[in-house]
């Protein structure tokens, strides 16, 4: 084994657009650095199994534009578990692992906690579409999410027009309403329902669009975060109201996969080169996260006691010129 420091890299949880482009930059700043990088297969569960690789400068070429993740995602029971965060660690120690870089959501965050507790530095790099990481005004993965839907909603809206349909459509967000808050302003929805506001059918849809109706508007577009409810029912009580046939599109993983925009691969590059950064300093325990613009870092439990902030100014403005 070379006495070369090592540092490993991981995805975990969910996948998100933009995590090649995070993987990558981790893997290129440590070896322009000096370190020996190991990628890990499949989150923690690699650790785990052993299912390790060591990266040089050309494992990671080719795939900044490329969705998902080179080294596949997963969530393990066994990890967590006391047992298995000693024997992560062990494996770790075994490989010459000082540090690991965790790309991932909240849960990732608390398995990184963890690891840090048993010795192994560990940098947290926020992963997730849905934007819900509440250190971060920004997460990996979230422009690209709200493109894909914007792009198959605009879609959708144009055989709504030609059939003078409504159509319901549910955006991923089970905690967090961003996806459908921005994307409904981008397409000009008629309503947006989040998970992080309450609303009432006849006070907060039916009521819009009749109004709309005596502008004449004939078609109409309702956005809907899958943590609000059944949106097949919410379609069916907006039919069954107002008249208009309606229609329910759930447009689900879609939003997970594709090329990232330009602004995930800067985000997750930078965000990448953070982490590196940190850990070859010797500091551990943090998760890089974007303040004002800037990319800035937390203690792991700081960030996960945190409270996320909706943008209520947002929302307002949605309702206002959604008419």
């Amino acid at each position: 084994m070379s006495e070369k420091k090592a540092i490993a890299v991981l995805t975990s949880g969910g996948d998100a657009p933009g995590m090649n482009a995070a993987v990558r930059a981790v893997a290129r700043a440590a070896l322009c650095k000096g370190l020996r990088v190991i990628g890990v297969h499949r989150g923690y569960n690699g650790l785990l199994n052993g299912d390790v690789f060591e990266m040089n400068l050309r494992s990671v070429s080719d795939i900044i534009h490329r969705g998902g993740t080179i080294l596949y995602t997963a969530r393990s029971e066994e990890y967590n578990t006391p047992e298995g965060v000693k024997k992560a660690a062990a494996t770790c120690r075994e490989l010459g692992v000082v540090g690991v870089v965790v790309i991932g959501g909240d849960g990732s965050f608390r398995g990184a906690r963890d690891l840090t507790g048993q010795g192994i530095l560990c940098v947290g790099i926020p992963g997730t579409i849905d934007n819900d990481i509440a250190c971060s005004e920004y997460t990996v993965g979230f422009d690209t999410a709200m493109n894909t839907a914007m792009e198959m909603i605009d879609r959708i809206r144009d055989t709504a027009q030609s059939h003078d349909r409504c159509s319901v459509i549910e955006v991923m967000g089970r905690r967090c309403g961003d996806i459908a808050l921005q994307t409904g302003i981008a397409v000009g929805a008629t309503a947006i329902l989040v998970p992080e506001k309450k609303f009432d059918l006849e006070k907060d849809v039916i009521p819009r669009m009749i109004a709309t109706q005596k502008t004449g508007k004939k078609h109409f577009i309702v956005i809907v975060a899958e943590g609000v409810g059944n949106s097949a029912d919410i379609a069916k009580y907006i039919e069954r109201r107002t008249g208009v046939e309606t229609r329910l599109t759930v447009l689900g993983h879609v939003q997970r996969g594709g090329m990232p925009t330009l602004r995930d691969r800067v985000v997750a590059s930078a965000m990448g080169y953070k982490a590196v950064e940190l850990l070859n300093q010797g500091i551990g325990n943090r998760v890089v996260a974007m303040n004002n613009g800037k990319i800035v870092d937390y203690d792991i439990t700081e960030a996960l006691n945190m409270e996320r902030v909706f943008d209520e100014e947002l929302y307002n403005i949605a309702l206002d010129i959604s008419i």
